[in-house]
C-alpha cells in the first residue's frame, strides 16, 4: 500500500495575539494553531489530547508569535525600505551628505530611478563589493572547492538582490560573463511575484558552466521573514519531510490546498518531461531571450504565474542540450540558499537524472534548514557520491542556518558538508555549526562578546586587509544594531564574502568563536 502524504501546517491566522498568550499561560496545547493531514502520526506531546512538553509548546509559540508580529509590521517594514533605499541611492548617487548639499543648492540633486542600472539594494549599500576577487584570464575552468568558484558563488548570490538591469549590466561590464536571464516568478500561496532568480553562463558559446542564483531573503520583506520563521513541513513518501514555505517559493504547491504539493511532487509522464518547447515563461526580464515551457505541470498556469521551478527547469534543459560541455551550479544566500538546495532535490524527486549527471555542485551561504534527516539521506547518492556536491557555508553566529528549529517535534535538520568560519574568518569542516538552535544558554555570552569584537574589527579591517575590505558608515551601524541582535548582523552577506576571500583552513583545536 502506498504511504500517504503527511503533513503539519502551524496557522497563525486562526487566532489573534490574545489566543496565543491564553493558550500559553493556561498550558494549552496550541491546536487551534495546527493543521495536520489525519494520517499525521504526530509525537505524544503533539497530539490533540496530551499537553505538549514546554520545549514543543515554547518552540510552536515563538514561530507563531513571530510570524504574527512580523505579518502586523508588514506595512511598516515595507514603507521603511522603500524609504530608506530611496535614501541611500540619494546619497550616493549625489556624493553623500556634503555632495547632496551641495548639489541642493545649485539644483542639481540626482533623483534614483529604481529599477534603473544605477539602483542599488539595501544589501548592495551593506557591501558595495561588486567585481570578482580571483577574476580568470581566459577560460573558466569550474572546479569544486576553487575559491574562483566559491568567489563566483557569493557574488552571485549577493548580486541576486539587485535589480535587473543592474545584474545584466554587472555580469556582462564587469565579470565579461554571458548573462542568460532574469525571472520574477509566482507565489501561488503569496498570490504575488515574490520569489527572483537569475541565470549565467561563463561564455555565450561552448559554456562550460551554467549559474543559476536565487534571490534571498531581502531585510525588509515580511512575507520573506515570515517563510524563515515557518515551522510547517510537508513529507513526500520515500523523501522526507520539506518545509512547506520554501515549496511554496518554487511555485510547488499551496498550503490552503495541502494535495497540491503531492500533485506537483508526483513523477511527471517522461515523454512531457522531456518536452522543450521553445515557448517564453515567467515574467522573464530579457524579452530577447527564449526560455522553454515545460507541459509537465498538473494545472495551467496563465503567463504571469509561473514558477521559479518550472522556469529554472525549462531553460536549463535547454541550455544543458545547447552547451553539450557544461555543468550547472545552484547558488544563494539565506531563503535563496534554501531554494537553492531544494531546486536539485524536486528534479530527484521527478527523476530528472540526465539533469542532476550535469550538476557540478550546490554551494549555499546562510541558509536555513529544508527538511529531515530522511530527505538528506534521500540525497545522499546525488549530492555526495563518487564526491561532495554540497556545501553549506555558515558564517559564525548567523541565527538563518539554526533555523527552523532542530528539535523532536519539528524534525528539520541539515545535510551536506557544512563551511563553518568564525569570526577570524578561520574554516572548519563540521557536521554542524555550533549552536545548532542559535538560543542556547550557554552561548549567549559568547555571541554578545563577538558582535563587541566585530564592531572593532570592522573599524580596521580597510587598514589590515586593504581597501576593499573597509566598510562604509551604513555597514557600521548595523554592526552596532548587532550588538543587540549578533545574529541578525551576522547574517548580512558582508562576512561571508570576507569568508570566502580571507579564509583559512582551521587547526583541529581552534575556536568557534
Amino acid at each position: 500500500m502506498e504511504s500517504q502524504p503527511r503533513y503539519l501546517i502551524l496557522r497563525p491566522e486562526n487566532g489573534g495575539f490574545t489566543d496565543l498568550f491564553t493558550n500559553a499561560l493556561s498550558g494549552g496545547d496550541f491546536n487551534s494553531f495546527l493543521d495536520y493531514s489525519q494520517f499525521q502520526s504526530l509525537p505524544s506531546s503533539m497530539s490533540p489530547t496530551p499537553t505538549p512538553t514546554p520545549d514543543h509548546r515554547w518552540v510552536i509559540f515563538v514561530s507563531i508569535f513571530l510570524r504574527k508580529l512580523i505579518s502586523f509590521l508588514s506595512k511598516p517594514m515595507d514603507w521603511t525600505g522603500r524609504f530608506l533605499e530611496f535614501f541611500l541611492n540619494l546619497l550616493s548617487l549625489n556624493g553623500y551628505f556634503f555632495g547632496l548639499l551641495r548639489n541642493f543648492t545649485h539644483g542639481k540633486v540626482v533623483i534614483p530611478q529604481r529599477g534603473s542600472q544605477t539602483f542599488i539594494s539595501t544589501i548592495g549599500h551593506l557591501d558595495g563589493r561588486l567585481d570578482l576577487k580571483f577574476a580568470t584570464q581566459g577560460e573558466f575552468k569550474p572546479q569544486l572547492g576553487n575559491r574562483a568558484l566559491m568567489d563566483l558563488c557569493i557574488m552571485s548570490s549577493k548580486l541576486a538582490y539587485e535589480n535587473p538591469k543592474l545584474v545584466q549590466n554587472v555580469v556582462t561590464t564587469r565579470w565579461k560573463m554571458h548573462f542568460v536571464d532574469f525571472y520574477d516568478c509566482w507565489n501561488d500561496f503569496q498570490k504575488q511575484m515574490s520569489t527572483q532568480v537569475f541565470i549565467l553562463c561563463d561564455k555565450a558559446k561552448d559554456a562550460n558552466l551554467i549559474l543559476i542564483s536565487f534571490r534571498g531573503t531581502e531585510p525588509f520583506d515580511a512575507d520573506d521573514w515570515c517563510t524563515d520563521f515557518d515551522y510547517s513541513w510537508y513529507e513526500y513518501p520515500n523523501a522526507g519531510k520539506i518545509h512547506i514555505g520554501f515549496l511554496e517559493a518554487l511555485g510547488l504547491g499551496n498550503r490552503d490546498e495541502p494535495s497540491s504539493f503531492y500533485s506537483n511532487l508526483q513523477q511527471k509522464d517522461a515523454n512531457l518531461m522531456n518536452s522543450t518547447n521553445g515557448v517564453n515563461v515567467g515574467a522573464n526580464y530579457s524579452s530577447g531571450i527564449d526560455s522553454d515551457e515545460d507541459q509537465s505541470f498538473t494545472y495551467d498556469k496563465t503567463p504571469q504565474e509561473k514558477t521559479a521551478y518550472d522556469v529554472v527547469r525549462s531553460k536549463l534543459r535547454s541550455l544543458l542540450e545547447e552547451h553539450k560541455d557544461a555543468k550547472f551550479i545552484v547558488t544563494g544566500h539565506s531563503l535563496g540558499g534554501a531554494l537553492a538546495i531544494l531546486f536539485p532535490t524536486v528534479l530527484v524527486v521527478h527523476k530528472e537524472m540526465e539533469i542532476m549527471e550535469r550538476l557540478l555542485g550546490v554551494y549555499t551561504f546562510g541558509q536555513p534548514r529544508i527538511g529531515n534527516r530522511q530527505l538528506g539521506r534521500f540525497m545522499e547518492p546525488h549530492l555526495d557520491r563518487p564526491v561532495p556536491k554540497y556545501f553549506r557555508v555558515v558564517y559564525c553566529n548567523d541565527i538563518v542556518p539554526r533555523l527552523p528549529y532542530d528539535d523532536k517535534t519539528f524534525l528539520y535538520r541539515h545535510f551536506g558538508e557544512c563551511l563553518y568560519y568564525n569570526s577570524h574568518y578561520v574554516e572548519k569542516d563540521v557536521k554542524e555549526a555550533p549552536n545548532r538552535n542559535f538560543f542556547g544558554m550557554r552561548f549567549i555570552l559568547s555571541q554578545y562578546l563577538n558582535a563587541v569584537w566585530e564592531l572593532i574589527r570592522c573599524l580596521t579591517m580597510g587598514y589590515v586587509e586593504g581597501a576593499e575590505y573597509k566598510e562604509g558608515w551604513f555597514r557600521i551601524l548595523v554592526r552596532i544594531i548587532g550588538l543587540a541582535l549578533p545574529g541578525f548582523s551576522a547574517h548580512c552577506t558582508t562576512d561571508y564574502v570576507n569568508s570566502i576571500r580571507l579564509g583559512k583552513k582551521s587547526s583541529p583545536h581552534m575556536s568557534s568563536i
